[in-house]
């Protein structure tokens, strides 16, 4: 017979193992996972009920996985007292190991001086544990190889030995020959490694399953946001003419002006070309600096103050620290548009809109406040809806900026309206920005 207890101090569950209780319930829920451990569990006990020999599969710590098959009165009886489990559980380790250092089913010597077959379950070059096969005495008379012997590697006092009721159980058990647990052990090792096999392609299958799902979602989400996009550049593309063209036109009437001394109509046209330069020149990004955003804006109300004159005013409170922060391209100006429409126009006097930027934790905050009318509860639900009627045709501006803020950055990103304001007149609209974001993600 061969010794196997000068080596199993650093086998684990041994001495020298430090595995910790977590470690040792991942790498039990591991195997559990790869494999159908219902369907396992009726073959193994089919098969314990024809070969007559105790079955069980267990994790590379020699823990059970499947329900036990076939132990016997007498293994039963052990494993119910904690002390003496272990060492069973330790036997099976080093039986699982010692079949993974030669790639087989191997046999050995229980604590107890039970023989027992060990075929490892390797699964992609990862050792998740072993078939345990036998509880049994083998037949004298049949000649068997030398295996590991793990009777004598614990301390004799307060063994199972002591006890009458046990040594009765342990006489009674039977003998089987070699090639018959060996041929045993071979037959559920092949089932076993196939059937964690399958249940692994199957897993595989799944994960990739959802992965295309995921990938499918996200084109979707892509192709959202270029709708979107798209629908924020048509009023941009519908200015378009002749940029070339148009630039001459508006260099040309700006050098005439500032040639006749009106340097209020040279400031009016630059800042129509500029708003025309931002609207037809930008690049092919979807994200444009904070600034240029604040600017074209700021264009904007400048000529909408020339033609309106002092019917309303407005402030743009904008420092250089939010400068480079990222946006959305156009989200800026349908608001503030949406405020001289709505609240404004209707107005003879006094109209005021207010833009204003500070920081909240990580984000920018833009609020675009005026002193309008206001706005109801139930029309705010429709405009953020892209729902709201205007003159016969859905308005959908601020719908289109909530829907790409969402897209872009998360539900909690979206165009917030809140109204009725300042003692039940006017409406803020604020959109919320991050600070910092890759827009390689987008």
């Amino acid at each position: 017979m061969g010794s196997g207890g000068a080596r199993v101090a650093t086998e684990p569950g041994g001495a020298g193992d430090h595995t910790s209780p977590a470690e040792k319930a991942a790498r039990r829920r591991k195997l559990a996972d790869l494999m159908s451990t219902e369907m396992l569990q009726k073959v193994q006990d089919n098969f314990s009920a024809a070969v007559g020999v105790a079955m069980v599969i267990v994790d590379p710590d020699g823990a059970p996985v499947t329900q036990p098959s076939g132990f016997s009165p007498f293994c039963s009886a052990v494993r119910k007292r904690p002390d003496w489990r272990e060492r069973c559980f330790h036997c099976d380790a080093v039986g699982g190991r010692t079949a993974l250092s030669t790639g087989e089913p191997a046999i050995y010597k229980c604590h107890c001086q039970l023989v027992d077959f060990a075929a490892p379950i390797i699964m992609r070059g990862e050792y998740l544990g072993a078939v345990i096969c036998g509880q049994v005495k083998l037949d004298k008379r049949h000649s068997g190889p030398d295996f590991v012997d793990l009777s004598n590697i614990f301390p004799t006092e307060g063994s199972w030995s002591e006890n009458d009721g046990l040594l009765k159980l342990h006489s009674e058990i039977g003998e089987i020959s070699y090639e018959r647990l060996r041929s045993a052990a071979y037959s559920l090792y092949y089932i076993a490694s196939h059937i964690v096999e399958e249940s692994y392609s199957n897993g595989v299958t799944q994960e990739l399953y959802a992965k295309n799902l995921r990938l499918a979602e996200e084109s979707q989400r892509r192709a959202e946001l270029e709708r979107l996009l798209r629908e924020a550049e048509l009023q941009a593309l519908s200015y378009q003419v002749n940029p070339h063209f148009l630039f001459n036109v508006l260099n040309t009437i700006g050098r005439l002006a500032l040639v006749e001394g009106a340097p209020e109509t040279e400031t009016t046209v630059h800042a129509f070309a500029d708003m025309m330069r931002y609207i037809l020149k930008r690049s092919g990004s979807q994200f444009v600096p904070l600034r240029t955003e604040v600017e074209h804006v700021r264009n904007y109300l400048y000529l909408l103050k020339i033609r309106l004159g002092d019917r309303f005013d407005f402030t743009l409170d904008a420092t250089e620290e939010f400068d480079n922060v990222l946006s959305p391209f156009m989200v800026l100006h349908p608001l503030v548009e949406n405020c001289i429409n709505y609240a404004i126009e209707p107005m003879e006097s006094g109209g005021l809109i207010e833009v204003s930027l500070y920081r909240d934790g990580t984000d920018v905050i833009i609020d675009v406040v005026d002193n309008g009318p206001g706005i109801n509860a139930e029309r705010r639900v429709e405009v953020l809806r892209g729902e709201a009627d205007h003159g016969g045709r859905k308005s959908i501006g601020v719908y289109n900026i909530h829907a790409r803020m969402k897209q872009y950055f998360g539900d909690s990103h979206g165009v917030e309206i809140m109204s009725p304001f300042r003692q039940g007149r006017g409406t803020l609209v604020r959109l919320r920005l991050p600070l910092e974001f890759d827009p390689c993600d987008f």
